[in-house]
């Protein structure tokens, strides 16, 4: 009987030496004449564990990690492939409690399927949502959508239905579907891993979104630091294309849909929607002024949905189980499940699906674990680099969307970063400033000269330069570019900035004169 070896291709397993991991379990097996597959997975988002080895045995699938090429030798001579106890293993990989707590929607398949096996798709449900949606009407298909409750998952959080609609009826011969896949927030990293661990799962989401409003052109825009995902995605959808998943029709059915990847230059500001599709179109990337949204005249002037990668990758599911099974997941207007994703100073660092509405605290100190460091955590940063950054004191806050921005911050991609009470405050709302001066298209003037401003307001400050008028200066600038920024980059930029004020002003008092010794 053969026995299957699951070895991630993840790009965070990759990292770390997965690939080397994988020759040297491919050469025990070939000396030992052993029948074994290896299968090249996504990852489990347990990045604290990668590489993380599993071998499927009749009772489970049993998971050893984190694994190194000097430790594959132990594992075959535990008998590592019927499950044999070793050091590193962990049992049965369902059970690890990072896994086991999980509501597992949208990541369901990845780190469990080759991610390039279409048989493995369907296997595990894949392609039910878009046989239903080639057997509805396009209006039916928008309407499911909206009453699922699902918002966008790249920072906005406007709802997915209302976009949809919009396009829908916007007249147009010609319409297009675009996928926001330029992941540049610090601490994230989910659309990254569902194009390399489950890329079938964004095809079918696009394409039930090209019924649902009419659009016969895709494109998935993401930045070149990802060459994995550019890779998958683009094998993938040959797959797809071979199979009659795209093409001329849709599952055989009378609807059109094609779609491509496009790469971009890994610009910050290409992220906003508006940026992506200048750069799209072979222009500069910079920030369009609305109106005209790009529902009415977006790509090429043309209707245009522009979506995040969760958010499409969320729709399969939906039109599967139905709006009233993704809308009994999270609270408030914030329905269904997010994807968090746990970095910086943290003892477990990764992915984790979960219905809206844990608290802070609970993602941090005990699915998170707390600080590698040991330190007491200080900060954490919700929301990107330009994300708030909130204090211990505000750990019992819900994880959604209105409980955040009732608190100052924004959820955004859901990428959290933690620091330990080592941190400056003062050089992050600095960084801040720095990082929105560097990232700037450059379009208008708030963000393009207030962020350079910030810069130097935020060193007068360190250096102790008459504080209070420049903490008042550094104010002023934010409310300025929150204001009166075109984009998100320059309207966000004072979040980091004025919560690092509000919540650790230590942090921006100068520095107590010490008194030389007589």
């Amino acid at each position: 009987m053969t026995v299957t070896v699951f070895i991630p291709r993840d790009a965070a397993a990759l990292a770390v030496g997965a690939d080397k991991v994988a020759d040297a379990v491919a050469r025990e097996i070939d000396v030992r004449g052993l029948d074994v597959t290896i299968v090249r997975n996504g990852s489990r988002g347990m990045f604290w564990l990668e590489p993380l080895v599993e071998v499927r045995t009749e009772h489970g699938r049993i998971a050893y990690g984190p694994v190194r090429v000097s430790d594959v030798a132990s594992l075959f001579a535990a008998d590592f492939l019927n499950g044999g106890d070793h050091p590193l293993c962990h049992g049965e990989t369902k059970n690890i409690p990072f896994l086991r707590n999980q509501t597992r929607l949208t990541f369901s398949r990845c780190g469990v399927s080759d991610p390039l096996s279409l048989y493995d798709y369907r296997h595990y449900q894949g392609l039910k949502g878009l046989e239903k949606a080639v057997a509805m009407a396009p209006l039916e298909i928008v309407q499911q959508v909206t009453d699922s409750g699902l918002r966008g998952r790249g920072g906005a959080g406007f709802p997915t239905g209302i976009k949809w609609k919009t396009v829908a009826d916007a007249p147009g011969a010609q319409k297009y579907i675009v996928c926001n896949a330029d992941e540049g927030d610090s601490g994230t990293f989910a659309d990254r891993m569902i194009m390399e661990g489950d890329p079938f799962v964004l095809i079918e989401g696009m394409a039930i979104a090209a019924i649902a409003t009419g659009a016969t052109r895709g494109y998935i825009y993401t930045r070149s630091e990802y060459p994995h995902a550019i890779q998958t995605m683009a094998e993938a959808i040959e797959i797809a294309r071979e199979a009659g998943i795209l093409g001329p029709s849709v599952l055989g059915s009378a609807y059109a849909f094609d779609m491509e990847v496009r790469t971009g230059a890994g610009a910050y500001v290409c992220g906003e929607e508006t940026s992506l599709l200048n750069s799209l179109e072979g222009k500069r990337g910079v920030v369009r002024a609305k109106p005209p949204l790009p529902a009415i005249e977006g790509l090429f002037g043309r209707p245009t949905v522009v979506n995040n990668v969760m958010s499409l990758a969320s729709v399969p599911v939906i039109l599967d189980r139905g709006p009233a099974f993704y809308r009994d997941y999270g609270m408030g207007r914030s329905r269904g499940t997010i994807p968090i994703q746990i970095a910086g100073n943290v003892k477990h660092g990764g992915l984790y699906e979960t219905a809206f509405g844990l608290s802070l605290g609970e993602i941090i100190d005990d699915i998170a674990g707390g600080t590698a460091s040991g330190r007491p955590v200080k900060a954490v940063q919700v929301g990107g680099p330009l994300g708030a950054y909130f204090p211990s004191a505000l750990f019992d806050t819900p994880f959604d969307y209105e409980s955040f921005a009732a608190k100052g911050g924004l959820i955004g991609h859901a990428g959290i970063v933690v620091f330990d009470d080592s941190a400056d405050m003062l050089k992050q709302a600095r960084f801040a400033m720095e990082f929105c001066a560097v990232e700037s298209c450059g379009k208008c003037t708030p963000c393009r000269i207030g962020s350079t401003r910030g810069v130097e307001v935020a060193d007068k400050i360190a250096a102790g330069i008459e504080p209070e008028k420049n903490r008042e200066l550094l104010a002023d600038l934010c409310n300025t570019m929150k204001f009166g920024s075109l984009c998100a980059l320059g309207g966000f930029t004072p979040y980091p900035v004025m919560s690092a004020m509000t919540h650790f002003p230590e942090d921006f008092a100068p520095a107590p004169m010490v008194e030389a010794a007589e």
